[in-house]
């Protein structure tokens, strides 16, 4: 199979979707291997690694999408490259299509089977491409929260985690997935005084236990995230449902028992945003005020360290990459129920029954124009409506 890479263009984005040991791999397995000129520059690798591995390096995007059965990208492909897809193509990367009708309808049209990190599962219903970026967001979150609470950048002007004789901040963390987690460690580093809020007892067992006692857990419910907010000087919304809209944690008239310039940062909001009055941002602009509240709702937070970022999603989607070049999507998807579940969208259907449900389009199960084996007891979507907090990031 010739499966190709172009370079990133959505702004600020600086990650690429394989490294040179992915393009090794790869190779190894008898694939080709095509990459824009370029493409690994902002994550450090040169066009010279990618050769020195085994591959090709063409000019353009354009020879990129012309020559390769399959697409590996790190984000939604933007309007220029939805342009480039074609029947028959395979399309592997992050597409958050939940929020995005217009997108859903253009890769529809395009008639490419594609396939969505953030809804591929594991045996444990678990999120495992979502999972790396979801914890390197995680702990940006708290970094960029605590650097927008400075004055100059519109906030409170509060030190996170304060001085001998003046208090720290307080931080609310909503969703203990690998989001909060993450951004709940960083915030503990930092001596902020923390709490974080999930539906899930045992996810708050499982917090308190990693925690060491040194952050409160609380069960999440309007009434008890609204009894805090007041006291918040920094809120993290990490919370989302499967391949479905984030649910609304916070709504604006919320917004209004919160101190005056307080942070709110949503990791959500690929999927729509977990705050009512998110909308995306870019590191080139990353926040705005609402009723004396400062948004950071940055759509790539984890392209900010391209280094980190870039390495650790291809640990962890080389093998689903391999399995898709081996031995095609449908082979692949029917050795692998949780891989079934990324494909969203397959010769201009939508095949997640959650993402049709979000953008108001019809669910054709994939089996029904791929040429899938019925996988074994596992159902469409499984736990994709479930209204849990899991790792939310992109």
């Amino acid at each position: 199979m010739v499966v190709g890479v172009p370079t990133e263009i959505k702004p600020d984005e600086y990650r690429v979707a394989l490294t040179p040991i992915g393009v090794r791999e790869l190779a190894e397995h008898g694939h080709e291997v095509v990459i824009e000129a370029g493409a690994g520059e902002g994550s450090a690798i040169s066009d010279a690694d990618f050769e020195a591995q085994g591959a090709r390096i063409v000019a353009s995007a354009s020879e990129v999408f012309r020559e390769a059965e399959m697409v590996l990208k790190v984000k939604e492909p933007q309007a220029p490259e939805v342009a480039l897809l074609r029947e028959g193509q395979a399309l592997f990367t992050y597409l958050h299509l939940a929020p995005a009708p217009e997108l859903t309808q253009g890769l529809c049209d395009s008639g490419a089977t594609c396939v969505a990190y953030e809804t591929v599962e594991d045996g444990n219903g678990n999120l495992p491409l979502l999972a790396p970026m979801s914890e390197i967001a995680g702990k940006i979150a708290t970094q960029a929260g605590a650097f927008m609470l400075e004055k100059p950048l519109g906030g409170r002007g509060i030190l996170l985690g304060g001085v001998p004789g003046v208090g720290p901040a307080n931080v609310m963390i909503i969703g203990g997935g690998a989001v909060g987690m993450n951004a709940a460690f960083i915030a503990i580093g930092m001596e902020a005084d923390v709490f974080v809020y999930d539906v899930s007892i045992d996810k708050l067992r499982e917090l308190d236990i990693a925690f060491g006692g040194r952050a409160s857990t609380v069960f999440s419910s309007t009434l008890s995230v609204e009894e805090r907010l007041p006291d918040m000087d920094l809120v993290i919304g990490g919370v989302l449902v499967h391949g479905a809209r984030a649910p609304h944690v916070i709504k604006r008239k919320q917004l209004g028992l919160m101190k005056r310039h307080a942070v709110l940062v949503d990791v959500a909001i690929d999927q729509g945003g977990c705050f009512e009055t998110s909308k995306p941002t870019t590191h080139g602009d990353p926040t705005y005020e609402v009723d004396g509240i400062i948004h950071y709702c940055v759509t790539n937070m984890p392209g900010a360290v391209p280094i980190t970022s870039t390495y650790a999603l291809t640990n962890a989607t080389l093998p689903y990459m391999l399995a898709l070049a081996d031995l095609g999507v449908a082979e692949a998807a029917g050795r692998d129920p949780g891989l079934r579940l990324g494909i969203n969208v397959a010769r201009g259907r939508v095949t997640h029954r959650a993402v049709a449900d979000a953008v108001g389009m019809d669910y054709t199960p994939p089996e029904e124009i791929l040429d899938i084996a019925p996988s074994n007891g596992a159902s469409d979507g499984a736990g994709a409506t479930a209204a849990r907090a899991i790792p939310g990031a992109h």
